[in-house]
């Protein structure tokens, strides 16, 4: 099975060489002018994400039933669509709206449904802008609202969006928003109400009655969320017209931020010191600084660094832990399984501290061809977490194939998850037996 998933992957990298190899370098965009000055347009985007993928599964991971060690798939990671448009001299709109993690054991015929929808008036432009809507205005840290299209690595930082899809729609929210610029400072803060975790398309665990001090999330009506994320922006400086960051200019801007944010929210969480106490209700705090720095190394040749570095505290009540895996290609576990649970499943947010750490080097813009070059990465997560006995590590190693820039990028990854085994200890620990799994993939994005 190992050798045959090996295989497909190859022929279907060849495949997508010829698909890059036929695109065109463009950079006009879909946009209509709404007046003769041209000073109100609207504008449409759209972006899609292919993966070819090999997994190592977690330990006793069944596939509808069907045990399985690994596992060749297909899936769409996302796809995407934006209109905008400046309708007026202060008013701006946003919506954007697509499918996401569609995968063979999805649910089929998706439907696309919203991701964003907004509209904000500048009080005093670029300094001072209010809005309201479906929005992804996060706090805490850069990617906790991340650009999809401009990503540096083969996924966005997951370690960063702790709320995805717990109590937010794929990281927004319904709420209002205030951001500007002053002077060097970007700013944008935020105030939410989180939807109540019953309304999960997929079920957020809640505190069983014999468990103790373990947080989980609160099945009451959500208090109020609080979010902001300021930074200083010591050379060129960014847009702000969107809330999602910029993963990597590819050498095209010169920026050295660096930035601090947090996110807070009453009675989030509960947990049970004793099995006969009474329930805590316990606040969620999140607390990150950042520090981001793309720039080009020889603008004749065209190569450039992308260097980017986090640390963040989370607060979830004591011990919280939960695991997520993108695309997951498998939906069971046996007797046997791991803490990780099923597929690709790994422990990624709970209350601790997270250091991120990506690296990325844009080689010379004709190493391959014409505007065609190589862009090797390096992603590296070192969690603290309250509930594991040690810190765990997730690791990835990549390169991008930019044929027309992120128009057109055909990316390899490889990455290795701690497996914790399941136990009633104190301190989760690593399966001694089995304590890493891999997983490779070949991405295809392709935007307009």
């Amino acid at each position: 099975m190992r050798k045959i998933g090996l295989i497909l992957l190859l022929a279907a990298l060849i495949f997508m060489a010829f698909i890059l190899s036929a695109t065109a370098q463009t950079e006009k965009e879909v946009k209509l002018f709404l007046n003769e000055e041209k000073t109100h347009w609207v504008k449409g985007t759209g972006l899609g994400q292919i993966w070819i993928r090999y997994t190592d599964l977690n330990p006793g991971s069944t596939v509808v039933g069907t045990a399985k060690d690994q596992v060749f798939d297909v899936g769409l990671r996302r796809v995407r669509y934006q209109v905008m448009g400046q309708v007026t001299d202060h008013v701006f709109v946003y919506t954007q709206f697509g499918i996401n993690s569609f995968g063979s054991l999805s649910a089929r015929k998706p439907g696309l449904f919203l991701h964003d929808v907004t509209a904000e008036y500048a009080v005093v432009k670029y300094k001072l802008s209010l809005g309201a809507g479906l929005h992804g205005w996060n706090g805490t840290v850069r990617y906790s609202s991340s650009s999809v299209a401009s990503i540096l690595g083969l996924d966005l930082p997951y370690i960063e969006e702790s709320t995805n899809d717990i109590t937010d729609q794929f990281v927004r929210k319904l709420g209002i928003y205030a951001k500007g610029k002053l002077g060097e400072l970007d700013y944008r803060v935020s105030v939410s109400n989180p939807f109540p975790i019953q309304t999960a398309l997929v079920p957020v665990p809640t505190l069983p009655e014999n468990v103790t001090n373990i947080a989980y999330y609160s099945s009451s009506a959500p208090a109020v969320n609080y979010q902001g994320y300021f930074f200083w922006q010591f050379h060129e400086k960014e847009s702000n017209q969107i809330p999602y960051m910029t993963g990597t200019y590819l050498g095209k801007k010169n920026v050295f931020n660096i930035g601090v944010g947090f996110s807070t929210q009453d009675h989030a969480t509960e947990y049970r010191e004793t099995v006969t106490s009474p329930v805590i209700q316990q606040a969620s705090r999140q607390f990150g600084l950042d520090v981001f720095y793309d720039a080009p190394l020889d603008q004749e040749k065209g190569t450039a660094l992308t260097v980017y570095a986090a640390l963040i505290d989370y607060d979830f009540g004591p011990n919280y832990l939960r695991n997520a895996g993108a695309i997951n290609p498998a939906n069971g576990t046996t007797s046997q399984g791991a803490f990780n649970g099923p597929g690709n499943n790994a422990p990624l947010i709970g209350t601790g501290q997270v250091y991120y750490a990506q690296m990325g080097y844009l080689m010379r813009n004709d190493l391959l061809g014409k505007q065609s070059t190589l862009q090797p990465y390096a992603q590296l997560i070192v969690s603290d977490y309250e509930r594991v006995e040690k810190p765990i590590t997730i690791y990835d190693i990549g390169v991008n194939w930019l044929q027309a820039g992120h128009r057109s990028k055909l990316s390899l990854d490889y990455q290795s998850r701690p497996i914790l085994a399941k136990g009633n200890s104190e301190k989760l620990v690593k399966n001694e037996s089995d304590p890493r799994k891999g997983m490779l993939v070949m991405q295809y994005q392709f935007s307009f």
